[in-house]
């Protein structure tokens, strides 16, 4: 073989014997910074091609190089980018952990506005913000009262012997038992990884419609052993703060350019004890509403225009309540136990109180007649909700907050039994805050 040597600057091939020689005279300067690459090849084989052949393969490993070193960048970067979608992966997860955690345990109603705007309002109706664990608490509550109340009739019923008692004790202990059976029903879908939290509003609906028919029933066998009370002495309880517990008065609010409306109120709810009553027309949800919410003030909104009220009721004891308003510039008065509290002006001025809407108790109205949010409801009690279509005199309101005989009856919605449909396990008993003060 022959040592076959190419010259990196003038790309020559230079043989081996004139290689030396040159080497040996000192002649090598010459090429300055010249560097030789020698390979050997064999004798027969052409110089030219060799020196070609060479200068291939040292093309291709520096192309197999290159393409090996960007496929290594290539994989850095995919390395690093899985390492941030792990990254990123790992943090929703414990989010979803941490909220997992947090919906077995009842929260506590979130701090806000006073009310929720216009035409921004979600329907909560099927109280999905709620957790599981709360409702099923709020149920077994009311569970236990209805057993109580059963347990009152069933020892009058033993005292006066009566068959038609004994038919109805019989007939409430089994709704009692089914009602029982689909909450247990409901528990059981909880524990086993909430398959059945899909058809939460369809059981949720069902044990609303039981809880219903069964206080009804209650009541009526109550009223019975109450020896035909009056309609109109009754009150109204909601015992829990709920989406879904409320009465609707079946008439409607004429027009009016002046209005007074009155209640007995009794509360220790907190903060704030919801809202008494709402009334929406279509395409105003707070054209007429009394509501307590937070940490705010009581505030009559008519037209969704707000004044704040002097009122101080969540005592636990029973407060008389009045607001009068009329039309022309917006004035306002407010009354508590049959005296002035407070008053005002440019309320609403001359915006007339629109016809056709629905009137609602214990719950504010963000869609017409529904779209009831748990936060705002009312938790008390409640009788001798009256409304006029002029302003009462203060001699007028006194007598109402006294329980005076000569008090006078709502002219546009009067107090009574026949006037109210009840929902959702708001319950009925006798009022008792007039024989309290007389």
């Amino acid at each position: 073989s022959l040592l076959h040597c190419v010259c990196r600057t003038c790309a020559v091939p230079i043989p081996f014997p004139l290689l030396a020689l040159l080497l040996l005279e000192g002649t090598c300067q010459d090429f300055g910074q010249t560097r030789f690459i020698c390979t050997s090849v064999p004798a027969n084989m052409d110089m030219c091609a060799a020196t070609m052949q060479n200068s291939g393969l040292a093309e291709d490993l520096k192309n197999t190089v290159m393409q090996l070193r960007d496929t290594v960048l290539q994989q850095k970067e995919t390395i690093m980018n899985q390492k941030e979608t792990i990254k990123e992966l790992t943090a929703k997860l414990s989010r979803c952990e941490s909220q997992s955690m947090t919906e077995t345990v009842p929260g506590e109603a979130k701090a806000g506005s006073r009310r929720k705007e216009t035409g921004s309002s979600k329907n909560t109706m099927g109280d999905v913000s709620r957790a599981p664990a709360e409702t099923l608490s709020q149920l077994g509550q009311t569970l236990q009262s209805l057993k109580q109340r059963l347990e009152n009739l069933e020892q009058m019923s033993r005292n006066n012997g009566s068959a038609q008692a004994n038919s109805l004790k019989e007939l409430l202990q089994s709704k009692i038992d089914d009602l029982e059976r689909q909450v247990l029903s409901r528990v059981n879908s909880l524990e086993e990884g909430k398959p059945g939290l899909r058809n939460e509003t369809e059981q949720r609906g069902k044990v609303e419609s039981t809880l219903t028919s069964l206080h009804q029933r209650i009541s009526d066998l109550e009223k019975g052993q109450k020896d035909n009370r009056p309609l109109d002495k009754f009150q109204l309880t909601f015992p829990l703060r709920t989406n879904y517990m409320y009465a609707k008065v079946k008439k409607s609010l004429p027009e009016m350019y002046a209005f007074t409306v009155c209640m007995w109120i009794k509360s220790n709810a907190s903060p704030g004890v919801g809202t008494p009553f709402s009334y929406a027309v279509p395409g105003q949800t707070n054209e007429l509403v009394l509501i307590e919410w937070g940490n705010n003030p009581m505030e009559i909104l008519i037209n969704d225009k707000v004044a704040k009220l002097p009122f101080i009721i969540n005592d636990g004891k029973w407060h008389h309540i009045c607001v009068t308003w009329t039309t022309r510039d917006g004035v306002w008065e407010a009354f508590q136990d049959g005296m002035m509290r407070g008053n005002g002006e440019n309320l609403a001025p001359y915006h007339p109180i629109k016809p056709l809407g629905v009137l609602v108790l214990g719950q504010e109205q963000d869609t017409l007649g529904g779209g009831f949010d748990a936060t705002q409801a009312f938790v008390g009690e409640l009788a001798n909700f009256n409304i006029w279509d002029r302003k009462l005199s203060p001699g007028e309101i006194y007598n109402l907050a006294t329980c005076n005989n000569k008090a006078l009856v709502g002219n546009v919605i009067s107090w009574s039994e026949s006037n109210i449909d009840i929902y959702g396990g708001a319950t009925k008993w006798t009022f008792e805050a007039c024989r309290q003060i007389n």
